[in-house]
């Protein structure tokens, strides 16, 4: 059935509970790539599932396995990303009802339910085709999530007892994606016509829908600006006029300037101040055109004018050839003259960010010189995943996304650590592309042993560790709410007043090199593009210690919006 479902690639770690399956995967074309840990198999999965639009699938065993995927689960789950996560579970006759005592056992169908789309269990063989059946459909139905199967092991294990027919995807569940209707096409085209300030506002949905390029075609025949969430900020390539990138106020003033806005494949999350004013305008004075392949997302969060349940791409298709084939808006020449007024603005709020970074040759280094340094080096279309706290603040603030899709992060779960197995999933998804990842020392504090998977399955993805021996952006906020005064004025408070916020040292050069990885530290930008330059040339798995501006890490421009967004909008 994986084999029938497109499924090439499996992740997991091997566990007697589920040879039966493991054991059958090459027999079918499938590979299996074991990393140390669990959790980082899901964010494998994760991965693999945002690169490629296919299906991620990973494996735990029974009791500690299932134990210690549960922060994947959530992680993805919370992401949107694909997964069917298998798991084993002990023999089916002392599985239920739970009679106490039962070694490496727990409900994990009721503990995973809550955290996943769908979470099922095949307590015998023929019921397996049914409860596969069930999954697959789940997964490929509205927005996409983890959804879960266990099967005991017994099953898992035993001899089969008849063959069971394995039938095509279209035989079970929906293949074509969801078309809107001529009609509500033609309503699309028409407000957007008459709009004088018209905005897209996408989310990662496009990304799932693989719609990137036609939003991109979209924007442009609109003379449009283009917003996007967290999540869908991935999918633009923000060096067109059109992109206005998530800085305040510039992009509230496109918000709230809005008369109609298109919104595709996104659901007016927290991170985008859930459609409310002050940051959008009033919904009784902004029409709202909502698409998304889930009904339940449409008008959730924002009051919807047209709401379609659509596929990303196919809508946008649509949307693109009624607009070309009708009459041009009288508002074109006005939308033209506004974006490259906001070019301007965007282009004012870019040379201030790059005065902040000072010269290449302090030290230590400033922290956004890491993310300028390395798009000047990398490919367009590498593949850079961001993971930390004010890490992944700076790396955002500072990368320029130019090839859609080359971005990756736990943007609405804001995880620590996923971005180990997601820059190893990537990797496995795309080995011809470049992958580097930029992660904070306590994230990779988390999961360094996956250099060694990385090394094992040849993955050769360079980690960018920036290290400032502390927990930043928790120590900002820990030293304003003792001592606001002495922060502001010394810009950090002594070691011995805050609680548990330094590290001691890792050199995670040479923990790299114990693992067979190339190992490199640099303390100045103007030492980093050698670095990462023989990083390259080895072809392995590299991890460069990037040592930070402890005090400079900490005030990460924006954390006072990251501090706002936590509030409801207006308070």
């Amino acid at each position: 059935m994986l084999q029938a479902e497109g499924v090439e690639v499996v992740f997991g770690i091997i566990d007697g509970s589920y040879y039966g399956l493991y054991s059958s995967l090459a027999e079918h074309g499938i590979r299996l790539v074991s990393p140390r840990h669990e959790s980082t198999a899901a964010h494998m999965a994760g991965a693999y599932a945002r690169m490629t639009g296919r299906l991620g699938v990973c494996l735990a065993s029974n009791g500690p396995g299932a134990a210690n995927v549960l922060p994947g689960v959530a992680v993805e789950n919370g992401e949107g990303n694909r997964v069917l996560l298998l798991t084993s579970w002990r023999r089916a006759p002392i599985v239920g009802p739970d009679r106490g005592g039962t070694f490496q056992y727990f409900d994990q169908v009721a503990t995973i339910k809550p955290m996943s789309k769908w979470s099922g269990a095949a307590r015998s063989y023929d019921r397996i085709p049914e409860v596969m059946h069930r999954a697959f459909r789940i997964s490929h139905r509205g927005r996409p999530g983890v959804v879960h199967v266990t099967i005991p092991e017994d099953v898992l294990n035993g001899p089969a007892p008849a063959e069971l027919p394995v039938l095509e995807p279209r035989r079970y569940r929906r293949t074509a994606p969801l078309s809107p209707s001529e009609q509500q096409v033609r309503e699309a085209a028409e407000r957007l016509r008459a709009a004088e300030k018209p905005l897209v506002q996408i989310g990662s949905g496009v990304l799932h829908a693989g719609a990137a390029a036609l939003i991109d075609e979209l924007v442009h025949a609109l003379r449009a600006p283009v917003t996007a969430s967290w999540g869908g900020r991935p999918a633009v390539d923000e060096r067109i006029a059109n992109a206005i990138p998530l800085l305040p106020p510039l992009i509230d003033q496109v918000r709230q300037e809005a008369d109609v806005v298109l919104a595709i494949g996104t659901r007016f999350g927290e991170t985008d101040w859930w459609g409310k004013p002050p940051y959008w305008r009033p919904a009784d004075e902004q029409r709202l055109i909502q698409v998304d392949n889930d009904e339940e997302i449409l008008g959730l969060n924002k009051p919807v004018d047209l709401a379609i349940l659509a596929d990303a791409a196919v809508f946008a298709q649509a949307l693109l050839g009624e607009i070309q084939a009708g009459s041009p808006s009288p508002h074109l020449a006005a939308r033209t003259e506004r974006l490259g007024q906001l070019a301007a603005a965007k282009k004012e709020i870019r040379d201030f960010l790059l005065t902040l970074p000072g010269p290449v040759d302090r030290q230590p280094m400033h922290s956004a010189h890491v993310p300028l340094i390395c798009r000047e080096v990398f490919d367009d279309d590498a593949i850079v995943v961001v993971d930390g706290g004010n890490t992944a603040v700076w790396t955002n603030l500072f990368h320029e996304n130019r090839v859609p899709g080359c971005l990756i992060s736990t943007f609405k779960f804001g995880m620590l650590g996923a971005g180990v197995g997601q820059a190893l999933g990537a990797k496995v998804a795309h080995p011809e592309r470049q992958v580097y990842c930029i992660i904070g020392d306590g994230a990779l504090g988390m999961h360094p042993q996956e250099i060694e998977t990385a090394i094992r399955n040849d993955l050769g993805v360079v980690f960018l560790v920036l290290c400032d021996r502390q927990w930043g952006m928790v120590k900002l906020s820990q030293g304003m709410a003792m001592d606001a005064a002495t922060m502001m004025e010394r810009r950090v408070l002594p070691s011995e007043r805050t609680i548990n916020t330094d590290f001691s040292e890792i050199c995670f050069d040479r923990l790299a090199e114990s693992m067979g990885a190339h190992g490199e530290r640099v303390a100045n930008a103007g030492d980093l593009r050698s670095a990462l330059g023989r990083s390259l040339a080895s072809g392995r798995c590299s991890v460069i210690h990037v040592d930070v501006d402890p005090v400079e890490h900490l005030w990460a421009p924006g954390l006072d919006v990251f501090k706002a967004m936590h509030q409801e909008p207006g308070e």
